[in-house]
Parts: C-alpha cells; sequence; structure tokens
C-alpha cells in the first residue's frame, strides 16, 4: 500500500470522527439514535473506492471498539457495538465497501442517477441489512418491530445519499484520479 493511500484512508477515518462531533438524535420508540456519520461511509466508498473506502471505515470501526469516544454524544467502546446500535456500526465498512464496489463497477458511466443507486445500496440498504436484525437481537425486539422501528430514518438516509452522490460526483470530475476506477482511467491514456 503507498503513502498516498494510507493517508487517504487516515483522512476518511477522520471525517468518521468529525461527524461524530454533530449531535446525536435521539428519536422515541427507536433504540438507535440519528446520526451524520453515515454520510462518512457514503464518502468513502464512493470517493476512495472499495479497498480504500473499506479499510477507512475500519479504521474508524477499529477506534469505537477499542473505546474511544468517536460516536455522537462522545460514545465508544465494546459497550456500544454489543447494544442496539453495534450491528450498524460494524456494517459501516461493509457499507464503504459495497459503496465503493458499485460505483467502481458502474465508473464509466457514473452520473448522479448512478452515484444515487451505489450510494443508497451500500450506505442504506447494506447498513440496514446488518444493523436492524443486530438491533431486534441486542433490544430484544422483534424483527418487524425493529424494521418498523428504523423506517424514521429512512428520510435522513435519503438526504445523506443525495449529499453523498453530489459531493461524488463533483470530486470525481474535479479529481478523477483521486476517485476509483483510477486504473480505469490510465488504462484510457495508455
Amino acid at each position: 500500500m503507498r503513502t498516498k493511500d494510507m493517508a487517504q484512508i487516515a483522512l476518511f477515518a477522520a471525517i468518521m470522527v468529525v461527524l461524530g462531533f454533530f449531535p446525536l438524535i435521539e428519536l422515541p420508540l427507536v433504540p438507535a439514535p440519528f446520526t451524520s456519520q453515515t454520510l462518512g461511509v457514503i464518502l468513502a466508498g464512493a470517493i476512495l473506492g472499495a479497498r480504500r473506502g473499506g479499510l477507512a471505515i475500519l479504521l474508524f470501526v477499529v477506534l469505537v471498539v477499542i473505546g474511544l469516544p468517536v460516536l455522537p454524544g462522545g460514545r465508544g467502546g465494546l459497550g456500544v457495538i454489543m447494544g442496539p446500535t453495534g450491528g450498524f456500526v460494524l456494517a459501516y465498512p461493509v457499507g464503504a465497501f459495497v459503496t465503493g464496489l458499485l460505483t467502481e463497477r458502474l465508473w464509466r458511466r457514473y452520473t448522479h442517477v448512478t452515484a444515487l443507486f451505489c450510494n443508497f445500496v451500500g450506505g442504506a440498504l447494506v447498513l440496514y441489512a446488518i444493523g436492524i436484525p443486530w438491533m431486534a437481537v441486542a433490544a430484544h425486539l422483534s424483527l418487524a418491530k425493529a424494521f418498523t422501528g428504523s423506517v424514521v430514518f429512512l428520510p435522513g438516509d435519503v438526504v445523506k445519499v443525495v449529499i453523498g452522490s453530489l459531493a461524488a460526483v463533483t470530486v470525481r470530475r474535479a479529481y478523477p484520479m483521486i476517485a476509483p476506477g483510477r486504473r480505469a482511467v490510465r488504462d484510457e491514456r495508455a
């Protein structure tokens, strides 16, 4: 791994920490708060690609697991991971990886529409697919109740997907060598 790759991974892990400074919004009847950190998951995958984006968010999750207060509200540690929101946190690297993988696969046709698709699948659906069952088990809820409670997060997640998509398309246009598909850009020049 090159120094530039390690710097980008560390930078996006730091962006996740900064997004944790935004206050969390507790919703009634749902054991998970609304946070801005899923935007960081989307941006890491869409801008860095599958491997680097996934590693950046994995580094962030390691910081959470070892107890650093990098989640909104100054939370961190195994207690958070074992709680109702732990599945969402553990899903972050998978979501970034899937977002990046889809982005890389659709890179030659990357537009606002494809960015919305990639970011919604990786930044929302993957997180829900892992986080909701975890929440159901950890909070002793039925899967249906955990799913129903999580629906309230969908409008906020859609807003984050749109913001992430606009940012990813802008970065692609401004810095095509930073974004995923770097090999494809080099191959076109050869």
